[in-house]
Order: structure tokens, then sequence, then C-alpha cells
């Protein structure tokens, strides 16, 4: 009998999708480059080299839908496989059409540009400084996440300080945006194009990477649901944005699955990202939105050594019964790798989450 859902990917989102599925008595297979993730503590795995689906195959073969966990599988290389073994595309989310779209950084900032989605203009690295000037950003086309993949060439001395990286091939330049603060709204869209949001959310970023999610006092659910439209989305999206100082919003980047920004609906007393994932991949209506505030603070590796999980939990819950530790069960700690996440339901929780997280380091 074949599993229900095969999840491309093992780490945290694949782990949290998967127990979201299994609420709903489905079945799951993961699988990842390593034997050991988080994916693999809660459902059955495969290992293969997530990059080369070739080394996989077999994967197809056990699974009625598949879910990709990142967007980095080159779409073109997934659907000549899947076509070797008849798979049918239609029963990827996302879909691959969109996928070829969104992981390619610069065809993702065309497509935006097309549907009069205010972004970042883009061009290729080479004439970043002739079409866009200083200061410019320059970005990896294909990969990166948290920062990586990503340098700031302020002046000209700084772009040709960055040319050995670039000149290889498979970067873009990207004018630079100074903004107000960076914002997150998770977006869904059925196979009819119905979409929904989740609340707008504040992102704040410490070194490139998430440190803390929280209500916004502003609704940037319009052009998140048009980003998402114009890359032929279906399914659950994480938009992230910029709120420039004149209050205007821009778009930054897409993801095609569920993100950090959403976490906090774990806890929120309504639907997680994670169920709707699995109902909009299976071509079900998604749960209705609606929660109460919360807060979300990342939880980051805090050394490569060995560390006592369940002081650190109960240090964070002390005197607050509206904090949840979620901890993802990965094999090793490294600093400043995602190692979970805290969440604080109720009033105050961005100051609520940051103390529970102030705890939790000082006991781990």
């Amino acid at each position: 009998m074949k599993f229900n859902l095969g999840f491309l990917g093992g780490g945290q989102l694949a782990r949290m999708s998967i127990q979201a599925a299994q609420r709903m008595g489905l079945t799951a297979l993961s699988v990842d480059s390593s034997p050991k993730t988080p994916a693999s503590r809660v459902a059955e795995a495969r290992v293969g080299n997530l990059l080369e689906p070739e080394s996989y195959i077999g994967f197809f073969n056990e699974v009625e839908y598949v879910l990709l966990e990142n967007e980095f599988i080159d779409a073109d290389r997934l659907r000549a496989t899947m076509a070797k073994v008849g798979f049918p595309e239609e029963r990827v989310t996302p879909s691959l059409e969109s996928l070829g779209m969104i992981q390619d950084k610069l065809v993702q900032r065309q497509r935006l540009q097309m549907a009069g989605v205010s972004s970042p203009d883009a061009v290729e690295a080479e004439r970043g400084p002739v079409e866009l000037g200083f200061p410019l950003v320059l970005k990896s086309r294909r990969g990166g996440y948290d920062g990586k993949g990503t340098l700031m060439a302020r002046t000209p001395e700084e772009y040709e300080a960055a040319r050995p990286i670039w000149e290889k091939g498979g970067w873009l330049a990207e004018s630079f945006v100074p903004f107000r603060r960076e914002l997150a709204v998770m977006v869904m869209i059925d196979g009819q194009d119905r979409a929904w949001t989740y609340p707008t959310m504040i992102s704040e970023q410490v070194d490139q990477v998430c440190d803390l999610v929280y209500p916004a006092d502003v609704d940037a659910s319009e052009i998140a649901v048009a980003a998402v439209r114009a890359m032929r989305g279906c399914g659950l999206y994480g938009v992230e944005l910029f709120e420039l100082e004149d209050g205007g919003l821009m778009v930054n980047e897409i993801a095609p699955r569920p993100h950090n920004s959403g976490h906090y609906t774990l806890d929120w007393g309504g639907p997680s990202q994670f169920e709707q994932h699995v109902r909009l991949s299976l071509g079900l209506l998604p749960a209705w939105p609606q929660g109460i505030e919360v807060a979300m603070a990342n939880l980051l590796g805090q050394s490569d050594g060995p560390f006592q999980l369940l002081p650190a939990i109960e240090a964070a819950m002390e005197g607050d019964q509206g904090v949840y530790v979620h901890w993802y069960g990965k094999e090793q700690q490294r600093k400043g790798r995602k190692m979970g996440h805290i969440n604080a339901v109720g009033p105050n929780g961005k100051k609520r989450a940051q103390e529970a997280r102030a705890r939790f380091y000082a006991a781990l």
C-alpha cells in the first residue's frame, strides 16, 4: 500500500507537516540526504541525494502525492525523473511550473515586475553597476537562504572585490531598498484560484536570520496574494515583504511552502500552516485562518556541543502558562542553526517570547 504523502526533504518543515497529516489519519514518507533527520523521527524515511531526484526515483512509486520542503530541487530535473516512472505532475505541490519561476530569483523578480507587483529591480550581476548603480545587492539566483548567497556592494570597490564569486555565473544584482521593517504573510490559493491569508506579521531579522515574529499593525495581504498569483501559485506560500519609510510595500521573496514566519500558527488556536499545506496539496478546502495573537522567537544553536534540553524547556515555561516550546529533533546542535522556536500566546507576546527564550538559553 502506498503512503498518502511523500515529502522531498526531511527537515523541520517536513516534520511538522507530517505531524499535521498524521493527525488527519494520513500516512507519510520522507526522503533526505541524511538518514537521521527531524522528519525521520516521526515517520518512515528514505535516503537519497535530495538535489539528484534520480538517486531516489523509487520513492515516487511509494507515494500518492509529493510535497516539497524547499525550492532547491531543479524543477526540470524533477519533472524528467517523475516522467520516467509515470508519476503525475499534477500531484506535486508546489506545481513544477510555479517552482521553476520561484527557484530562480531573477526569474521571480521578472515575473513580479511583469505582473505589476512592486519588488526590487534586478538584472544579471555583470549589468548591475550600469543599470542599477550603487549601493546594490548581489544574490545567488538559486539556493540562498537566511543571508547565505547574499553580498552587499555599496561601492564599485566592493563590487569588484566580489567579482571572483559572481563572475562564475548564476548571480544577480538588485537595487538596495532602504526599508522601515520586514513583514511576512502566509498565502493560500486553491485549485479554483480562491485566496486566503493569515494575518500580516512583523519579521525581525538578526544577521539576516529570522529572530522574532509578531502581529503587525498593517495589512499586506493584497500585495502578497498578487505576488503568489504572479507565480501561478496553488497551495501554501510564504511571502516576505519590505515596508518602506513612506508606508509603501514591496515584495522581497516568495517561498512555495510553509515558512519560518508562520510557525506561530501552531499555537494560535486555529489551523496551522502545516495543516493547510497538507489540505491544499490534496485538493482539499483550507480551514478558515482565524486564531488569537501569538508571537514567535526562534531558538538557535548556542554552541557545537551537547546540551540539556529538559531544564531549558522547564526554564522557558516557568511562570508563563502561555509559552510553548517546539524543538525540531535535529541530530546535532550547531551555533546559529535553527533548532526550534518558542511561541508566546496572548498579550505582550513579543516581550514574553524574548524573556522565555532568554530563560531557555540560560538553562540550555
